[in-house]
């Protein structure tokens, strides 16, 4: 055994424990940059036909190890385990998830706000949806089978499987063929600041980002007008609605 593989094997179990777990941390990391390095570097239509193959490989290739190190069987690429929890299990954990996304998010916003202010928080913050919008659009068109050019009735299908659909409340008025209004009714971070007494966050500068590309991979010909977002006022059915209309 060489010295630098002496040093790690006899460290503590307490301390072994702690670098398994910083160890997921830094693979996270690490897929995180590669990505945003790839999209800097070839842009996002590259870096998402990239990204479809690296996470087959990628995350098949972890599962695999663990799987045997842990004791866990893998079936049809997941672990076993979730093809034998029920319907309504499943729904829970997919409230859970999207819960813990969105305190992810909130935990990242806050950390720079406390430490470089509001400005570069929201800077930050609107920069990101730049990426992640579209991601998220890209992985929902690959999971439900939405063809480049599906115009409204695929937006509405991709609307309903974004992280947010089962944590907010929200809802679409059909316009007409090629027109809907989203509407934000009941957001989860708006609400929390409501039982604390605080006023809206301004969310619109990120919404300017975020709905325009998800619309936009979605299908291209879709163009996103903002019908209110805070921190425009708003009635008390919703706090943020969107206009989305197919432009031939």
């Amino acid at each position: 055994m060489d010295d630098m593989s002496k040093i790690i094997s006899e460290a503590d179990d307490a301390l072994l424990v702690k670098m398994v777990m910083d160890s997921f941390r830094r693979t996270m990391v690490h897929y995180g940059c590669w990505f945003a390095e790839v999209e800097h570097q070839l842009g996002m239509e590259k870096a998402l036909a990239v990204e479809k193959n690296v996470w087959g490989a990628s995350f098949g290739n972890q599962l695999k190890r663990l799987g045997k190190i842990l004791g866990f069987e893998i079936k049809d690429g997941v672990p076993a385990h979730l093809h034998t929890l029920s319907r309504e299990d499943l729904l829970d954990l997919l409230k859970n998830l999207g819960v813990n996304w969105l305190a992810n998010d909130g935990i990242w916003f806050q950390a720079v706000e406390h430490k470089f202010g509001m400005n570069d928080a929201k800077r930050c913050n609107d920069t990101c949806w730049t990426r992640y919008s579209p991601y998220e659009a890209e992985r929902i068109k690959e999971l439900l089978e939405l063809p480049d050019n599906g115009g409204i009735p695929a937006l509405k299908q991709a609307l309903a499987f974004r992280m947010y659909a089962l944590i907010n409340k929200q809802s679409i008025e059909d316009v007409d063929e090629n027109c809907i209004i989203f509407r934000m009714n009941e957001c989860r971070v708006q609400v929390a600041r409501q039982r604390r007494g605080l006023e809206d966050y301004p969310c619109k500068s990120a919404g300017l980002v975020e709905y325009p590309y998800f619309a936009r991979t979605i299908d291209s010909r879709i163009e996103t007008e903002c019908i209110g977002c805070p921190p425009d006022k708003h009635p008390e059915g919703w706090f943020c609605a969107w206009k989305f209309t197919v432009v031939e």
